[in-house]
């Protein structure tokens, strides 16, 4: 379990290449159709202050758009446990370096409330999800 220095627990961040270029994935990242195909159905809208809500397992996530700087960042605040998700392109020829950073994580032993689970136990079942979730990203992008 990764943990800083105030004791809560260190950001998600992932990192894959797609082969694809950056407007491509942006396009897939930045639009509802786009995140619905392979995230979670929702009623995204690509502006700063939009909220929105992602339908998760656990039901409806409120959430809100905090950054838009087309096609190189996306940041929105998800659930109601402080939780920040960007994701941060980088064009490299025609391929596109995209990361994913999910934070805003507490203490390792805070009950999230929807879960029923620790925050640290949450964390690492999202750290995985997460790999999985850019594998379908790549498919949708990669096609």
């Amino acid at each position: 379990m990764k943990v800083n220095n105030e004791n809560r627990l260190q950001d998600i961040k992932q990192t894959v290449i797609f082969n694809a270029p950056i407007q491509k994935v942006w396009d897939v990242v930045s639009t509802s159709e786009g995140i619905a195909s392979w995230f979670m159905p929702n009623d995204f809208q690509p502006q700063i202050g939009h909220e929105f809500h992602l339908q998760s397992p656990f039901g409806p996530s409120p959430c809100k758009v905090t950054e838009l700087d087309p096609p190189n960042k996306l940041s929105f605040t998800w659930d109601e446990d402080g939780w920040i998700v960007s994701f941060i392109l980088k064009e490299l020829d025609d391929r596109t370096e995209f990361t994913l950073i999910h934070g805003g994580w507490k203490n390792p032993d805070d009950i999230l409330p929807k879960a029923n689970e620790k925050s640290s136990i949450i964390r690492d079942r999202m750290d995985q999800g997460w790999a999985g979730i850019n594998e379908k990203l790549r498919k949708v992008v990669e096609n």
